[in-house]
């Protein structure tokens, strides 16, 4: 599946995390069945579980900074980069960020969106890596590379706490380093 089994047992993964993740059919819309982490969250031990294994891949990739996308990827991103002692970046939903930004626009799996980050928050040369909660069809992940790239940074990876495999996402990142923690449909 991943490079990076080797240091995580899936087996134990999925049956530590799994019943913390819950699915909620039929929303945003109708056919889309979400996966809701804010369960894990409520558990000390499973959320301290996902972290201290997507912490392993984010330290494996030596990032300068990380990159949290709005808004769920912001519970992962923000104890990881305190944990790891580095910068935590956010790419928010347009209008939320005060001061000069970039953003960018791009295709989701149940409709359009918008990423934006401030200008001064990656600088030319930085090893930024994205977390976000779940990969779907990577259109989120894509446009938070985009515009760290679009500020001079480089991606070191993405780490995400779970991936739908079925939407192909990981092929929207092609040419990056992906680690996700939970794999849904494989």
């Amino acid at each position: 599946m991943d490079k990076y089994d080797a240091f995580i047992d899936r087996a134990e993964a999925e049956a530590t995390l799994r019943p913390h993740v819950h699915e909620v059919p039929d929303f945003p819309k109708p056919g889309v069945n979400f996966k809701d982490v804010m369960p894990l969250l409520r558990d000390t031990r499973a959320r301290e579980y996902a972290l201290m294994h997507m912490r392993k891949y984010v330290e494996s990739r030596s990032p300068d900074a990380i990159v949290g996308v709005e808004s769920r990827g912001y519970v992962f991103a923000a104890p990881l980069a305190h944990i790891i002692k580095i910068p935590l970046v956010l790419a928010r939903k347009p209008g939320k960020l005060p001061d000069k930004v970039v953003g960018v626009e791009y295709a989701i799996e149940y409709g359009k969106g918008r990423l934006e980050m401030q200008r001064d928050s990656i600088s030319a040369g930085i090893n930024a890596l994205v977390i976000d909660d779940v990969l779907a069809t990577g259109g989120t992940a894509k446009a938070a590379a985009s515009l760290v790239e679009s500020l001079g940074g480089k991606i070191a990876g993405f780490c995400f706490f779970a991936e739908l495999d079925f939407l192909n996402g990981r092929k929207m990142l092609d040419g990056y380093d992906v680690f996700s923690l939970l794999h849904y449909g494989h």
